[in-house]
């Protein structure tokens, strides 16, 4: 490994991006090595070599001199000339398509924060429609792809050249069910309820009717309900059928954040520490994933964190769990699960520069 690694942000302009920036700034092993920001830059902004990176995100000033980076032009000369190892990408579906190719015979090593590569299933990508789907080079490139859950797949991030980071509800009701699913412990034929509900950030900055604070604020809705685009993940990550579970996906008046109530139903009685001790090995060598004993999560304490918190109740006959699962879908959702799949990657400490 190099002493020093140069990371990249293609996307640095949404909320994802602020965020990534931000660790990206911040981390302990980076500090000599800000990123290169690069991305759409207007003709106007040419002549003075790029955006200023504070003008986009001002909250990213320091005294450290933040205030000189820039969003530069885009180009792969660029990211060359820079001598860059490591690209994120917080770009569009189709955007992370077109470009992971290239990027991977450039010889970058990729953490794509989009969707393109996440899916293992012709049927679970059909909805995002991608014009290279069934192609002998998207084929070859999805075998490469490893879903950047650390907590499923630590061994295969580690020494990965693509890295697909998950979506936010995704992980959200994929990591309170795993450790029942992986024990045995849940009744398939009574089915699954996952009840998600996200802050308005998890729609993108790009504002539309239903984000529209005139919508949102003082609401919650219901949406794409049995047609939201995380669901091919959550069959795929957990092993499961769609006629096995029902996600429900819904939007809060909130900034950021996502609570997921999931509902399940066990094959034989359980015990509230048997169940606990379920969670607790299979999350033992997991540091962002904080288990609650006593108490359900909520939002507010995850909020601006990189933990999943999790929490269940059993029934009086232990037959039935509602488990409660919180997290920030910016952080753990997006940006900050990015940075921890660098840091598995590269063979750096799972939470540095998270905690």
């Amino acid at each position: 490994m190099k002493e020093t690694i140069q990371t990249a942000v293609i996307g640095v302009t949404g909320y994802a991006g602020a965020e990534l920036a931000r660790l990206l700034l911040r981390h302990p092993r980076l500090r000599s090595t800000a990123p290169v920001f690069a991305g759409r830059v207007e003709e106007k902004d040419l002549a003075r070599g790029g955006v200023p990176l504070v003008e986009i995100h001002p909250q990213l000033a320091d005294s450290g001199g933040n205030g000189k980076l820039k969003l530069e032009p885009f180009s792969w000369q660029l990211l060359a000339d820079r001598g860059v190892d490591v690209l994120f990408l917080a770009t569009p579906h189709e955007q992370s398509r077109a470009w992971v190719p290239e990027a991977l015979e450039r010889g970058l090593r990729v953490i794509d924060l989009s969707a393109a590569w996440r899916l293992t299933e012709a049927r679970n990508r059909a909805v995002y429609a991608f014009e290279d789907e069934g192609s002998e080079r998207a084929a070859a490139i999805q075998e490469q792809s490893v879903y950047g859950l650390p907590e499923l797949h630590r061994e295969r991030i580690d020494g990965a050249r693509l890295v697909a980071n998950p979506g936010c509800y995704a992980t959200s009701v994929i990591l309170p069910l795993k450790p029942l699913l992986t024990a045995g412990l849940v009744d398939l034929d009574r089915g699954i309820i996952a009840d998600s509900k996200s802050g308005v950030s998890g729609a993108g900055k790009a504002p539309t009717a239903k984000t529209h604070f005139m919508y949102a604020a003082d609401n919650l809705s219901a949406y794409a309900v049995f047609t939201h685009r995380h669901t091919g993940e959550l069959l795929e990550q957990l092993g499961l059928t769609a006629d096995e579970m029902v996600f429900t996906p819904h939007l809060l008046p909130i900034p950021r954040g996502i609570l997921s109530t999931v509902y399940v139903h066990f094959k034989e009685p359980q015990t509230r520490a048997g169940v606990a001790q379920v969670y607790r090995d299979f999350f033992s060598s997991c540091p962002m994933v904080r288990l609650y004993d006593h108490a359900l999560p909520q939002i507010q304490y995850s909020v601006r964190t990189n933990y999943a918190d999790i929490g269940f109740q059993l029934d009086g006959g232990g037959r039935r769990a509602v488990i409660v699962s919180c997290l920030d879908n910016l952080l753990k959702g997006a940006a900050g699960q990015a940075v921890q799949n660098l840091n598995v990657m590269l063979g750096w400490p799972e939470a540095e520069g998270l905690e």
